[in-house]
């Protein structure tokens, strides 16, 4: 009768997980925009009823003898409000945009991940002695509160989930330029050790090798770091000038601009991925077509950023003086570097036109 009621109660949770997962793929589809959007806090509402339900299936299945027929009452009964939290999540998402739609996806397969963990463990437990193993349950049970819990701070508009994003930008550009910072100069008998060392193909010091500039390299690196510094700046006037944007002309609510401030954060995610790129190039031996490439390419995407705001009516005095003093950062950076590479090839200084973002 054993091996029979687990037979039973596998065959059950199978097909539960089967619908789910069909269910789940709706969340791929954009909803038509004519349906009525469903607010997001009555998906909290069904994740706190969820997680209830979680509490319970958990006391449920720890019990020495649980009877067949209340486990799978249980299990029909989380699975059915499991269903329902993923059709309000898509009737959540009429009206958003590809960022926010994502903010909701992640947020809603946390709780679906967490709910397919504690279900299998608990059907796979059932009729163990072993307390120590049943006593895994009440864990998982804890990880769906936190999935759920975690809805409350899912952005609920385009305008949150885009600027969300353009801080995550932000805060890896500070790291790029905290290592950029790092980076220091090798003194002259470091060099000459280093010298020695690649001679005799001792590499015991490669740490010390790897990281330390020339006084050219160290310039370079420096003046690299102002415009990723200045990058930064021109990111926060960015999200400032979209701030004041949504207060003025209730951008983001109606859905109107939200095509703009997702192109904008496409571009600003573009330029992290160039500064990235860019302190990636300043370890020597410093690869200046790189640096030059990264800089290039982050000018462009200003100068698209920039376009794209004016477009929106958004660009704002702060704004434009962050653009002018990444502009000085980049025209000195381009030229220093033109200079070292011509000086170390004997090639021409490349053409600096067109290379910075517009007044």
């Amino acid at each position: 009768m054993g091996k029979a009621d687990e037979e039973r109660l596998n065959r059950a949770l199978n097909s539960h997980l089967s619908d789910i997962h069909e269910t789940y793929q709706i969340l791929d589809q954009t909803p038509d925009s004519s349906l009525e959007k469903v607010g997001w806090d009555e998906v909290i509402k069904m994740g706190e009823q969820l997680s209830k339900q979680a509490t319970m299936a958990g006391m449920l299945w720890t019990r020495e003898k649980p009877e067949v027929k209340a486990l799978e009452e249980n299990m029909v009964a989380y699975f059915n409000k499991l269903q329902g939290l993923l059709l309000l999540s898509h009737g959540s998402t009429v009206g958003a945009g590809p960022t926010l739609s994502s903010n909701i996806h992640a947020s809603i397969k946390q709780v679906v991940d967490c709910s397919f963990i504690l279900w299998r463990e608990s059907v796979s437990l059932y009729g163990s002695r072993n307390r120590k193993q049943k006593l895994t349950l009440p864990q998982l049970v804890g990880t769906i509160w936190d999935a759920c819990s975690a809805l409350k701070k899912t952005p609920t508009t385009n305008i949150t989930a885009i600027g969300r994003a353009m801080t995550q930008v932000a805060v890896t550009m500070k790291d790029v330029l905290r290592e950029m910072k790092e980076l220091k100069p090798c003194s002259s008998g470091s060099t000459e050790e280093a010298e020695s060392q690649l001679k005799e193909g001792d590499d015991s010091s490669d740490g010390d090798i790897e990281t330390n500039l020339s006084p050219e390299e160290m310039e370079i690196a420096h003046l690299a770091a102002e415009v990723v510094s200045e990058m930064l700046s021109v990111v926060k006037e960015l999200i400032r000038s979209i701030t004041g944007l949504l207060k003025r002309d209730n951008l983001g609510k109606n859905g109107d601009g939200i095509v703009n401030l997702e192109k904008l954060l496409k571009l600003c995610e573009g330029a992290g991925v160039e500064a990235d790129e860019l302190g990636a190039s300043l370890y020597p031996p410093q690869e200046f077509t790189i640096i030059i490439a990264a800089t290039r390419k982050i000018c462009s995407l200003i100068n698209e950023m920039q376009r794209e705001l004016d477009g929106i009516d958004g660009s704002t005095a702060a704004f434009l003086q962050a653009c002018c003093g990444l502009k000085s950062a980049v025209d000195m950076l381009l030229l220093r570097t033109a200079e070292t590479e011509n000086s170390s090839t004997g090639n021409l200084v490349p053409q600096m036109h067109n290379l910075s973002p517009k007044n």
